[in-house]
């Protein structure tokens, strides 16, 4: 995957142009999109360990840091990489290191709290990340199977701002899907209606052939059930995802 960089030409452009040129094309153009010899994550992982062993915790460090976390180098990972190095290169300089890490991190460290105080408040688990319906949704989601035999339940939960798109719940009879609300705030939405509040105890009837979508408030993590109603024929057609206009409102 090639690494563009402007930040040469743009700050250095016209004071030293051959070194902006050096910095955009050479060391990110080619040095850091060299494929097959290492990965992204990888050069992140190195020059954050050389910045740090110099002492060159500045705006530089910062953005290696924000490329590490970009490039798939997690909060744990960072926090262990940083502390191997301290041995290293000198315990001021970790302490610089993670004062910076930290504030890159700060917001995955939010995340993870609200989670788990979401997880708190429900008694069903939270799941997995629902990476298999990602494509359909805005933002966030996680899935629990509750059950698979007689009917499909699962627990559904949205982040804060994430819905999944407009969908239809075919069948040639019965069918269609039930919402039970269980956890924070969320919205519900037929087409051609005005959405609907969604809070714990809450419960949504979905008939099979109305198209419709649900998910979180913006300030809310949000988890409701999911009942697959059974029926004859059924399956489900993702539509268009649900703009901001139409979330907002």
């Amino acid at each position: 995957m090639a690494v563009k960089q402007t930040a040469g030409r743009k700050n250095l452009g016209e004071f030293a142009p051959k070194f902006a040129q050096l910095n955009d094309d050479v060391l990110f153009g080619e040095v850091w999109s060299r494929e097959g010899q290492l990965s992204l994550r990888d050069r992140s992982v190195v020059t954050v360990v050389a910045l740090m062993a110099q002492g060159l915790v500045d705006s530089s460090f910062k953005y290696h840091l924000i490329s590490a976390k970009n490039n798939g180098v997690t909060r744990t990972e960072i926090a262990e990489i940083l502390t191997h190095t301290a041995f290293y290169a000198g315990w001021p300089k970790a302490w610089a290191a993670f004062y910076m890490a930290k504030e890159v991190w700060e917001e995955e460290i939010k995340t993870d709290d609200a989670m788990a105080n979401h997880a708190k408040s429900m008694i069903f688990p939270i799941g997995e990340p629902n990476d298999g319906f990602a494509q359909y949704f805005t933002g966030k989601s996680y899935l629990a199977p509750l059950s698979a035999s007689q009917m499909g339940i699962f627990n559904v939960t949205f982040e804060p701002g994430c819905r999944n798109n407009w969908h239809i719940h075919h069948a040639k009879k019965g069918g269609g899907q039930i919402l039970i609300c269980v956890a924070g705030k969320g919205r519900y939405q037929e087409w051609g209606k005005e959405a609907r509040e969604l809070k714990p105890g809450d419960v949504v009837n979905i008939p099979a052939g109305v198209k419709h979508w649900h998910g979180a408030v913006k300030d809310s993590w949000f988890s409701h059930l999911a009942v697959e109603v059974p029926g004859e024929d059924t399956e489900n057609e993702w539509c268009e995802a649900v703009t901001e206009e139409q979330y907002e409102k």
